[in-house]
């Protein structure tokens, strides 16, 4: 019997159209129904011809629907995608905008930290609305996130349902294959054990033909100075560290006290790095800014070239898929799940990324035991403060989302107790349409 796969927020056209890619790459999935949801009709009408192209190249007999209707996308779906974004850009750009009125300087903001953390607040609601649907719709089947800030909406869901919810982040497979070129091997020769949580996971163990690779990658950082200039803020961690972690350098530069407190600390690790994303102030923002008015002409000409790659790309998805109900070879991946005796120094219950395994038995996570105990200083703050904001978020409490700022590493290496208050409040309030299910909003 032919499957069905669910793209609920599919107008993420580029996520929609690779992921589609890869799933029909797989025997078992080429006579498949692809069911196309989005909120937004121009878009949702792209990415059905994107998968339509596909299709006729490919000559796979798969189908393809497009619907403004969620439940009718969800209806026996075996396997779910999410990659919706809750607010334009008119709404979450305010993530950026007010912290930097305070001084606290945010690259992406969309994992972490008052950002993070209000990007979360927004899309709760509505990520819940979609696991309540599935539950009544296609309870069995494999719901698979890719919608930031993962460990904060995986752990808000995974605390509310038996859903088999799982979130996916690229940054895993990809730091892996910035680093094997590092080094001189082929990304297929590493083998690895990487481990925290998401966004900020760390190799702790890395071998290349049977031999401790981490050696080789730090005489690469101290010896080559493309090497090092490619991620300032990253390179600098992992000599201080140990570890490598997996995330770029804007990103890790938010996520503690070391980086971005200073503009002499901007200038020096934020600025002149030679990798995708350095740390510019509200580098996404700006990206996102630029592309508002040109998305729509550079999507019509990716469907208007003839030369379109079917090969299957690197993310985890169809993979996953197809370990559980294709034709069942096993897969290993790192995912988002619940802490029950994977890392046994950080917080019970919490989203972590671990190494997982799929197969025809399901996924099942390994246990990697204790992180290093820096890295548990590190990882520990980050996951308890995000703890604390899914806490704030099912019980309405402003008061703990307050808390959850608070301890956040980079605001309060720039921030007073009461500076941050006052920002959290403006925040909560630029935010009110979308936080009804709040109590209340004063903190």
């Amino acid at each position: 019997m032919s499957k069905k796969f669910a793209f609920i927020g599919s107008g993420s056209l580029e996520f929609t159209r690779d992921l589609v890619r890869d799933i029909l790459t797989f025997d078992a999935f080429r006579d498949c129904e692809i069911a196309l949801m989005d909120i937004d009709s121009k878009r949702l009408s792209y990415s059905r011809k994107a998968v339509e192209k596909i299709i006729e190249k490919g000559s796979y007999p798969a189908k393809v629907s497009a619907t403004l209707d969620r439940r009718e996308a969800l209806k026996g779906a075996d396997g779910v995608l999410i990659t919706i974004l809750q607010g334009g850009v008119d709404v979450w750009r305010h993530d950026i905008e007010i912290p930097a009125k305070y001084g606290v300087d945010i690259c992406v903001g969309d994992t972490r930290g008052p950002s993070g953390i209000f990007r979360f607040l927004r899309t709760a609601p509505v990520m819940l609305e979609i696991i309540r649907d599935v539950e009544a719709l296609c309870p069995d089947a494999i719901v698979l996130n890719y919608t930031n800030p993962m460990a904060l909406l995986c752990g808000y869901l995974q605390r509310q349902t038996k859903v088999n919810v799982t979130g996916l982040c690229h940054s895993v497979q990809g730091t892996a294959e910035m680093l094997a070129g590092f080094i001189g091997a082929k990304p297929e020769e590493l083998t690895y054990t990487c481990a925290g949580i998401n966004h900020q996971a760390f190799y702790l163990k890395m071998d290349w033909k049977g031999q401790d690779a981490l050696p080789l990658l730090k005489k690469a950082v101290l010896e080559k100075p493309e090497v090092a200039a490619e991620e300032p803020v990253r390179s600098e961690m992992f000599l201080n560290l140990g570890y490598y972690p997996t995330e770029s350098s804007g990103h890790n530069s938010e996520y503690n006290a070391w980086f971005r407190k200073r503009p002499d600390l901007i200038e020096k690790y934020c600025t002149h790095g030679t990798g995708w994303n350095p740390g510019a102030h509200a580098y996404i923002l700006d990206e996102y800014l630029k592309r508002e008015c040109s998305w729509e002409s550079e999507f019509r000409k990716m469907l208007e070239e003839e030369e379109f790659d079917l090969r299957r790309g690197d993310e985890y998805a169809s993979n996953i898929f197809n370990a559980v109900f294709g034709d069942h070879t096993p897969f290993e991946f790192n995912g988002n799940l619940r802490n029950f005796g994977l890392i046994d120094n950080l917080p019970d219950g919490a989203c972590v990324e671990v190494p997982v395994l799929s197969s025809r038995a399901g996924i099942r996570p390994f246990h990697v035991g204790k992180l290093p105990d820096n890295l548990a200083i590190l990882v520990n703050t980050s996951s308890r403060c995000e703890e604390l904001a899914i806490d704030g978020a099912i019980e309405g409490d402003p008061w703990k989302i307050f808390q959850a700022v608070l301890f956040d590493p980079l605001t309060s290496a720039v921030l007073s107790m009461a500076e941050t208050k006052q920002m959290v409040q403006e925040m909560l309030d630029k935010n009110k349409e979308y936080l009804t299910y709040f109590k209340s909003l004063a903190i």
